[in-house]
């Protein structure tokens, strides 16, 4: 059985791919997202509530956070949408983009 981790999962795509993976495997589904401007917490509350879904509100840059995320969980599946939207904005400010 596959233990994923999904980063972004609480975005438009990521939200969506956590809906349909849920009815799809019985395995773990962990989701890592820092509810930016992009995130939508209600895309996955109900499997969440349902403890289907493990949340976890944090940053992909938080190399201790991650590593915590892999060391306990066993994880054999990584699935990353965590990612800047609105590409214009990174005319003027690159960084964000870039570390995402």
């Amino acid at each position: 059985m596959s233990n994923w981790l999904i980063t972004g999962g609480a975005g438009f795509i990521g939200g969506n791919f956590v809906n349909r993976l849920a009815d799809k495997t019985a395995g773990k589904i962990i989701v890592l997202d820092s509810l930016s401007y992009a995130g939508d917490l209600q895309s996955i509350d109900s499997l969440i509530r349902s403890g289907r879904v493990e949340f976890w509100h944090g940053s992909i840059c938080d190399e201790t956070l991650v590593a915590k995320l892999f060391a306990d969980n066993d994880l054999t599946r990584v699935v990353h949408f965590a990612a800047e939207s609105h590409v214009d904005r990174s005319i003027h400010q690159a960084k964000p983009f870039i570390d995402t």
